[in-house]
C-alpha cells in the first residue's frame, strides 16, 4: 500500500499549450516558405529584367559593328564590348547572389526565432509539470 501511496503518475502535458506551440510551429513554417518564396519570385524577376538588358545590348552592338570601321577600330570596339558585358554579367552574378542570400537570410531568421520561442516554451511546460 505504501509502495502505491509512493507511486508518481507522471503529468499529463498541457495538450492546449502544446497545440497552440504546434499552431505558432506551423504559422513561421509557413512565413519562412512566403519569404523564400517571394525571394525566388524576386530573383526570377531580376533574371529576366537581365535577359531583357543583356538582348538590347547585344542588338545594339550587333548594330554598332556592321558599320565601315576598319578592322583595328572594329576589334577595338569588339574588345571594349566584350569588357563591358563581362563586367555588367559578373556584376549581375552578384545582384542575384545576394537576392538569394537576403531571402535565405530572411527566413532563416524566421524559423530561428520560432525555435528560440518554442525551447522557452518547452522550458515552461517541464516547470510546469516539475511543480515549478
Amino acid at each position: 500500500m505504501r509502495m502505491l501511496s509512493e507511486f508518481r503518475m507522471p503529468a499529463m502535458p498541457d495538450m492546449g499549450g502544446l497545440a497552440e506551440a504546434q499552431r505558432r510551429n506551423l504559422e513561421a513554417l509557413s512565413h519562412a516558405n512566403r519569404v523564400a518564396l517571394e525571394g525566388a519570385q524576386a530573383v526570377a524577376r531580376r533574371h529576366m529584367e537581365i535577359l531583357q538588358a543583356s538582348m538590347a545590348e547585344m542588338t545594339d552592338a550587333i548594330r554598332m559593328m556592321s558599320g565601315t570601321e576598319s578592322p583595328q577600330a572594329r576589334a577595338a570596339r569588339q574588345a571594349e564590348l566584350l569588357k563591358s558585358a563581362y563586367e555588367r554579367a559578373v556584376a549581375n552574378m552578384k545582384e542575384v547572389a545576394d537576392l538569394i542570400q537576403t531571402s535565405n537570410s530572411e527566413a532563416l531568421s524566421v524559423l530561428n526565432k520560432r525555435f528560440t520561442e518554442a525551447m522557452d516554451e518547452v522550458k515552461t511546460l517541464v516547470a510546469k509539470q516539475q511543480g515549478g
